[in-house]
C-alpha cells in the first residue's frame, strides 16, 4: 500500500508560494512519516488547490479563501485516518464522516 499523496497548487501571479510551503510543513510536522509525499504546484489565474491522493479537500475559490493550519490538518486527516485523533489543533467533538 502506498502512502498517501498531497499536491499543493498554487498562483505564482498572486505569489502564494510562502503560503503553500507554510502549510506543506505543518502536513508534513504533524503527519510525518504517514505521508508519501508533499507536491508544491506552480499554477496561474488565482489557483491554490489541495489534493489528497487526488480528492480536492480544498479549493481557494470554492472554499472562500484559504484554510488554516488546523482546518487543513482535519481535511487531510479524514481522507488518510479519519479516527486519528489531532490533539489540541482537532474541533471539538470530531465524528468521522457518516456518524450521526
Amino acid at each position: 500500500m502506498s502512502l498517501p499523496q498531497i499536491r499543493i497548487t498554487y498562483c505564482t501571479q498572486c505569489m502564494w508560494l510562502l503560503r503553500a510551503g507554510w502549510m506543506a510543513q505543518e502536513l508534513l510536522s504533524s503527519f510525518g512519516q504517514e505521508l508519501g509525499e508533499v507536491t508544491l504546484v506552480p499554477g496561474t489565474g488565482g489557483v491554490f488547490t489541495i489534493t489528497c491522493n487526488d480528492t480536492l479537500i480544498w479549493d481557494r475559490k470554492r472554499d472562500g479563501g484559504f484554510p488554516d493550519a488546523a482546518q487543513l490538518k482535519q481535511l487531510v486527516r479524514d481522507v488518510i485516518d479519519p479516527e486519528r485523533d489531532l490533539g489540541h489543533s482537532d474541533r471539538k467533538g470530531h465524528k468521522a464522516k457518516g456518524e450521526a
